[in-house]
């Protein structure tokens, strides 16, 4: 999986801190009449910059690379045409990530027994394997218990464990992220995506789009990022380790306008419930969704990524923030090195990567709005984890949903009371226990007194 063609004469010059890189321009099809690339979707654009660079090779054709181009809302309804896509990188965790190391080990001991060369055996596209799925709490409640898991998670796990170092040392393109380092789409989100990638060939260095597929359908993530990536099966993954493109349809991109800024009090959380409510009312399964607008400019990367976190909760394949200020300041704040930093920024601006509030709104199939000044606090529930309730509603909602329990415990009151008034007649009815404890106490003692002084008497 190589793009060693550039049969569109697209290869651009870029400097950086880094150096002089190399870049696929996609202002380059507008030679060949391409119009309005402004204003795409930044979802499309990055799939149009991934065949562009593929093109001519084994599996992208000069058509793929202009139909991709001459994308415009609506179409996907009416287009059978599949797009491939070779992603940059696949993420695994270790449940679903072991079958594909024990695969790739069986096909080198294949090898061997064929008295072929065993190390040519590799994965033609970067893997990392984070192992976070293997976890079980034993201690708790002292600063010894992290340590004391983790310890315990080695012993279970040894002969699993002992299989992915080796796969570490023996495969290139294959890393390792071992136990107690943090669940797979915060490593990811924090350390492993780069937002732009580089790769040397034929002398040179070639700059890219992140993307990539995991084996966990919370990978979406990383969408938050402004990487565009999505959970996929693990045959899917390993074709793609295999080198072998993921055939996409048409894509249908649903954008999400955001305007304003959360209010005081209102959190992520209240945010992510209320998306979630309005994407599912729309109905966004297997589609893109992308969000823009001004409002973008006041939400944190940590609130982006938690609503695209949910991508699978509300159906939609992906959930993408384009690259914008607030994520060159996440990159720095999570220790991505300077030169990095500089290369996003440098890449993204001269490819149309990169949003800000002027930026040209793309235009999708669908516009949707959202408000952030009309966010509250909310929960989700009680019967259903999609459901949002109003804080303020949530005692006649809870209640609505319970209905019959509560009419339930509505006629044990009646009886309840009719029982304290039976008891209780001819005097006044307190059915407080503390009260009644009291009223007993003061009746025991005036009876005390009166024995005391019959007694003396």
């Amino acid at each position: 999986m190589t793009a060693q063609n550039d049969v569109f004469g697209a290869r651009t010059r870029l400097q950086s801190a880094r150096g002089t890189t190399i870049y696929y321009d996609l202002e380059t099809l507008t030679k060949r009449g391409v119009a309005g690339l402004d204003r795409l979707p930044f979802t499309i654009k990055i799939l149009l910059e991934n065949a562009l660079r593929y093109a001519g090779g084994e599996h992208v054709n000069e058509d793929n690379v202009l139909s991709l181009a001459r994308w415009v809302p609506g179409q996907a309804s009416q287009s059978e045409v599949e797009y491939p896509f070779m992603p940059a990188r696949v993420l695994l965790q270790d449940f679903t990530g072991v079958p594909a190391a024990a695969d790739l080990a069986a096909m080198r001991s294949a090898v061997a027994r064929m008295a072929g060369n065993p190390q040519k055996i590799n994965p033609l596209v970067p893997a990392d394997l984070v192992i976070d799925h293997s976890v079980q709490v034993d201690m708790f409640g002292s600063t010894l218990a992290f340590a004391r898991n983790v310890e315990r998670e080695y012993e279970r796990n040894s002969e699993r464990y002992g299989l992915l170092r080796w796969c570490q040392q023996a495969f290139s393109n294959f890393r390792v992220v071992p136990p107690g380092t943090g669940i797979v789409h915060q490593v990811n989100l924090e350390y492993l995506a780069s937002v732009v990638l580089t790769k040397e060939e034929d002398g040179e260095t070639i700059a890219f789009p992140d993307t990539l597929v995991g084996t966990d359908s919370h990978t979406t993530m990383i969408n938050g990022l402004g990487v565009l990536g999505w959970g996929v099966g693990g045959i899917e993954a390993e074709a793609v380790l295999l080198g072998q493109p993921l055939y996409l349809l048409t894509p249908e991109v649903i954008g999400v306008r955001l305007t304003g800024s959360l209010p005081s009090g209102s959190t992520a959380t209240d945010l992510v419930l209320t998306v979630t409510q309005l994407l599912r009312k729309r109905g966004v399964v297997g589609k893109f969704v992308e969000f823009t607008g001004s409002g973008l400019s006041y939400l944190t990367l940590a609130d982006r990524a938690t609503i695209s976190n949910m991508s699978p909760e509300f159906g939609a394949t992906a959930t993408l923030f384009p690259v914008d200020a607030e994520t060159l300041r996440y990159l720095r704040n999570t220790g991505r090195s300077p030169d990095q930093v500089d290369l996003v920024e440098r890449y993204t601006k001269a490819q149309g990567l990169f949003r800000t509030d002027e930026s040209p709104e793309p235009k999708f199939d669908d516009l949707l709005e959202l408000d952030l000044g009309t966010i509250e606090p909310s929960l989700a529930g009680p019967r259903r984890p999609q459901d949002r309730v109003l804080m303020q509603d949530l005692g006649r909602v809870f209640r609505e949903a319970y209905a019959d329990r509560f009419k339930a415990l509505q006629e044990n009151d009646i009886t309840e009371n009719s029982l304290i008034r039976l008891g209780t007649e001819g005097g006044q009815a307190n059915p407080d226990p503390v009260a009644q404890r009291e009223d007993s106490t003061d009746i025991l003692k005036m009876f005390l007194s009166q024995w005391v002084i019959l007694k003396h008497t």
